[in-house]
């Protein structure tokens, strides 16, 4: 498996931006069809009936939100969410960190950039 790490800039603010990020309500906007946290804690993703659970593994306010899908028996794979300002120019930006197979690389960057795009419609950015 190969890391994948994309940054997108965004025209909005850290706190609307972590909230689209890091609750079943934001992730449904723009991520997945619907999403729920399960009585143990995990979060249940669903795209087209498909269901995929994922363990929250970490999280900081408005800094970021990391995830391992349970089916994924790689020890070391996550996706994550991180929000980092530009100090200089005070620009938002999403860094996503993903894993995928090497030739998978360009059809899963392309799968994020239409998420992303989904993502700053929801956003109005």
């Amino acid at each position: 498996m190969e890391k994948l790490e994309l940054e997108f800039f965004l025209r909005t603010s850290v706190k609307v931006l972590y909230t689209v990020i890091s609750t079943p309500s934001g992730l449904t906007r723009w991520f997945a069809d619907d999403v729920n946290i399960n009585r143990d804690g995990t979060y249940s993703f669903i795209w087209d009936g498909s269901t995929e659970d994922a363990k929250l593994l970490a999280k900081k306010r408005d800094e970021f939100i990391r995830f391992k899908w349970l089916e994924d028996e790689e020890d070391e794979n996550f996706m994550e969410f991180k929000i980092q300002v530009d100090p200089m120019t005070n620009e938002v930006a999403l860094i996503i960190t993903d894993f995928c197979d090497e030739d998978e690389k360009d059809d899963t960057a392309g799968l994020w950039t239409k998420h992303v795009e989904k993502l700053r419609q929801s956003i109005g950015s």
